[in-house]
């Protein structure tokens, strides 16, 4: 785990957002074992053979999580937006996820990277 994306979500301001990005980051890690994390674009990216996997970007009231090579996805209607590459979730205080589930997408998506 790279230090600076630790840093960046314990320097969250809402707890809310610090816990929700902390379950991503370890869904990232659940699904891509070796995965390298770095920030950029003043957000943490997770990468995979030098390639974008994923991405935590914060707002004043979300969190939202990217899915990079997302063209095959199977993805529940709604649930998320974007291009047929990228897609992201975009989740509010409250909001609760499938961890396993989104896992599973991050795994898929990121088999071929």
């Amino acid at each position: 785990m790279n230090n600076d994306v630790t840093q960046f979500i314990d320097e969250l301001k809402e707890s809310w957002q610090v816990e929700l990005s902390t379950n991503l980051r370890g869904v990232v890690h659940q699904a891509i074992p070796d995965v390298h994390e770095r920030i950029q674009y003043k957000k943490p990216h997770f990468l995979k053979n030098g390639k974008y996997a994923a991405v935590i970007s914060t707002s004043k009231d979300a969190v939202s999580f990217t899915i990079f090579n997302a063209n095959s996805l199977k993805l529940p209607e709604g649930l998320f937006s974007g291009p047929p590459e990228r897609k992201t979730i975009k989740l509010r205080k409250g909001d609760t996820i499938d961890s396993e589930q989104l896992a599973s997408f991050v795994s898929e998506a990121s088999s071929s990277l």
